[in-house]
């Protein structure tokens, strides 16, 4: 039965920032709200890191202002829900609380070498061996190979392990726990989407699967109890704002997404354009094993209801190759400034950028591809550039759209839009005439929390809002219909993957050959002749190993 005038509240810890929400049951609008950024730091190319205690100092920070914000209608608060980034990973001392190193976040690509240790034990090297099992292509995104470089470089967490006092988890994970108690008696769990998202859940038990546990020689113990989407994990404790209230909804932040969109239903289907995207389509109770390089993962289970499953794909670098723009290029003084850059020329001028600064994600799966820019000519400028950088974000989306078309076998017939860089217009109608779909553009630009509200909402004895089909409320959106014709965007579509065949293959293993220069470097040490004779001795014995 729906209660008029309950309130739910939702944390929301993205790569970016962490906001705290509360919705009235049945509206899709915030009344209050609070968000604060989070710094990251990277200490070499490639690596990704921030500072779990800022994460949780902010959570804590912005429930209290939205407390203020409510004043008395803050005990009508009824329940809340987490939502966060997914696969970044937190390992930390539960005896004290303290993270023994920063979150390695998503997209941080420090865990190549892991990723090939891994590759080396499977038949073939095939990325996609454990599919069948996790529903996950073998990529440093994931959060397995993150814990594994963590359990492999420091002493004190294998030092833990073995005392029986570290804990990992994701985001979620570390939010719950503090939120609960931390050291006094934190609750420690994670749901089924972020678990997906591990390497290590079996997608058809849901349970951590024993295979992967010892493929990655990780101990169960260190790991949280996996549960449904919509159920009380726990009460909030008294050392934070709003006390003793339910935590009933956990979500990673992509699936919170489809469920704000309402994407309840199959074959229904969102994309979230931030930094990355991510592309989620609904395949209802069916596990549905993608051939063509995307992903199996959960949408959501909602208590003791069946879980719902997805395909997805996902892109390394969206938002982020605008940004490149700014800092890195000096093209644009500030992101806002791509729109009105972009329109100032018809077209690329036959130019496209692939941003694959940190590989590609779905469908390639390709971690050393890197990021090029093609068709230059004389008459090129800046405003091409930054025109071609939207349209690979739309490209990238077409790339996705046409695995999914492939594995489901039904096209899509329109694509649901949410996320800071969806708001800029030229971009969502270039979105609509590269694809050939019609786009819905939230008017709410994040959905995430809405939908982390919507899931602690349908805990059994919460049940504060109705999904059914007639009571379900949609999110209000902007209409963007292609305007082109078919066999533009196929010719332009061509070219682009002529684009993405010249960027695979740059980030190569270093050779073990000895270069010129090495060589008269070692030869001209002091002892470098014994040296010098000693690698060459050593390559050899390589050589006639076959290595």
């Amino acid at each position: 039965m729906v209660q008029e005038k309950q309130l739910i509240g939702a944390i929301s810890a993205g790569t970016q920032s962490v906001k705290f929400c509360v919705f009235r049951s049945q509206e899709t609008k915030a009344i209050a709200e609070y968000e604060m950024k989070i710094s990251s730091h990277c200490p070499q190319e490639g690596w990704i890191e921030q500072d779990p205690l800022e994460i949780i100092n902010a959570v804590k920070t912005c429930m209290t202002k939205v407390v203020e914000q409510l004043g008395e209608q803050s005990d009508k608060v009824i329940a809340i829900g987490v939502t966060n980034q997914r696969e970044t990973t937190i390992v930390w001392d539960k005896t004290n609380g303290a993270a023994f190193y920063n979150a390695i976040v998503w997209s941080d690509i420090r865990t190549d070498s892991t990723v090939d240790i891994i590759l080396s034990k499977v038949p073939d090297a095939n990325p996609h061996h454990f599919k069948h099992i996790c529903g996950l292509p073998i990529s440093p995104y994931f959060s397995a190979f993150k814990l594994k470089w963590l359990i492999y470089y420091s002493s004190d967490i294998k030092q833990a392990i073995r005392q029986g006092k570290c804990m990992f988890g994701t985001v979620d994970t570390w939010i719950v726990w503090n939120l609960t108690g931390g050291t006094d008696c934190g609750i420690h769990v994670t749901d089924v989407t972020n678990a997906s998202r591990t390497f290590l859940m079996n997608i058809n038990t849901l349970n951590w699967d024993p295979v992967l546990l010892h493929t990655f020689k990780i101990n169960e113990n260190i790991l949280p109890e996996i549960k449904s989407s919509a159920e009380i994990y726990g009460y909030v404790h008294k050392s934070f704002p709003l006390p003793g209230i339910p935590i009933s909804g956990i979500v990673g932040n992509q699936q919170a997404a489809l469920i704000g969109h309402n994407c309840l239903r199959e074959g229904e289907a969102k994309n979230t354009y931030r930094s990355g995207c991510f592309l989620l389509y609904n395949t209802g109770t069916a596990k549905v094993f993608s051939s063509h390089g995307l992903v199996t993962t959960v949408a959501y289970k909602f208590g003791k209801q069946p879980a719902i499953y997805a395909l997805e794909g996902s892109v390394a670098v969206a938002g982020a190759a605008i940004k490149w723009l700014k800092n890195n290029m000096g093209f644009i003084k500030d992101v806002h400034e791509t729109e009105t850059l972009a329109k100032e020329v018809f077209n690329t001028g036959d130019l496209y950028f692939v941003p694959a600064f940190k590989g590609l994600y779905a469908p390639y799966w390709r971690k050393e591809a890197r990021g090029i820019i093609c068709g230059l000519t004389a008459f090129s400028t800046k405003h091409h550039i930054v025109r071609a950088a939207l349209e690979a974000v739309c490209f990238q989306t077409r790339d996705i759209l046409e695995a999914m078309n492939k594995d489901c076998g039904i096209p899509l017939n329109k694509l649901m839009a949410d996320g800071n860089l969806s708001q800029n217009t030229l971009l969502m109608q270039l979105q609509a005439d590269i694809s050939g779909v019609p786009v819905f553009r939230s008017q709410t630009v994040d959905v995430v929390p809405l939908g982390a509200a919507i899931a602690a909402s349908q805990a059994e004895g919460i049940e504060a809002w109705d999904l059914s089909q007639e009571g379900r409320q949609v999110v209000p959106n902007d209409t963007f219909l292609p305007t082109s014709t078919e066999n533009e965007r196929d010719a332009r579509y061509t070219k682009w993957k002529m684009a993405v065949q010249r960027s695979l293959g740059w980030a190569v293993n270093k050779s073990k050959v000895m270069t010129e220069e090495r060589y008269r470097m070692l030869a001209s040490m002091p002892g470098g002749l014994f040296l010098l004779s000693s690698f060459v001795l050593l390559v050899l014995s390589q050589l006639s190993l076959g290595q």
